[in-house]
């Protein structure tokens, strides 16, 4: 069942999403050569519980952290830790989840580390861009596979694989509710968008293939040939006239 939100939750949410935004904004500013995702986690940590609100990711079916830290191939949920060193010319993603006063708020970006190729600097370019592509059809009236095709449109325009196990998503006072947001497929399905839905949409756009597995720790997803991995997520709240992006400053 998709939840609909009242303008006071959306404003709820979106103070939580201010605080996801701002733990975003510091944790860009520590990625360098040399610190450890553990170091970057507890930079994330700190500034979540400072505002007042609750690391969502942490605990949640037993991630033990507060951001996942995806490095290189790592798609998503990769665990921080003080043996991952970042070097130069890795690039992470980092993906942050906040709860205020009931409600969630939870995004993903995907940084350089130092100097990085150039067919890195494009798939960072080219994810982040796809989701914007994807937002355009964050409106009333638009189905939700409008989304998830713009996405794929533009992801594989530029001949990068776009991963299918893993979804966008609903979300509210639960972190992932009705309904799912493939990053893919045929346009015209799905609900129609209203007023009031609030939704993370989240392409995750690989180098190479779409395929990937989980590591044996049970979280860490990577891509199936070891090839480079992007991810770019808001939470967006859909409006009578432009979508809202809560997650951002």
């Amino acid at each position: 069942m998709i939840i609909i939100k009242s303008d006071k939750e959306i404003n709820l949410m979106r103070e939580a999403g201010k605080i996801v935004a701002y733990a975003h904004q510091v944790v860009r500013e520590n990625i360098r050569p040399g610190i450890s995702t553990a170091e970057l986690d507890k930079i994330a940590e700190d500034i979540i519980r400072k505002h007042g609100a609750i690391p969502a990711f942490k605990g949640y079916g037993g991630f033990p952290a507060t951001i996942c830290s995806s490095v290189n191939d790592q798609v998503v949920h990769g665990i921080p830790s003080r043996d991952v060193i970042l070097k130069d010319g890795d690039i992470i993603s980092v993906d942050i989840g906040a709860l205020k006063d009931g409600f969630y708020g939870d995004s993903a970006k995907t940084h350089p580390v130092g100097k990085v190729s150039d067919e890195a600097t494009k798939l960072i370019e080219v994810t982040r861009d796809s989701f914007y592509e994807g937002l355009k059809f964050c409106k009333v009236g638009y189905r939700l596979s409008d989304i998830s095709n713009a996405i794929q449109k533009y992801a594989e325009a530029n001949n990068f694989g776009v991963v299918r196990d893993y979804v966008g998503h609903g979300i509210g006072t639960q972190m992932h509710e009705d309904p799912q947001i493939p990053n893919y497929g045929p346009p015209g399905k799905g609900p129609r968008l209203v007023k009031g839905m609030v939704i993370a949409v989240e392409p995750m756009i690989n180098l190479g293939t779409h395929e990937v597995e989980t590591l044996n720790d049970g979280w860490t997803v990577v891509t199936l040939d070891r090839k480079l991995s992007a991810h770019y997520e808001h939470t967006i709240a859909i409006t009578e006239e432009e979508p809202i992006l809560l997650t951002k400053l």
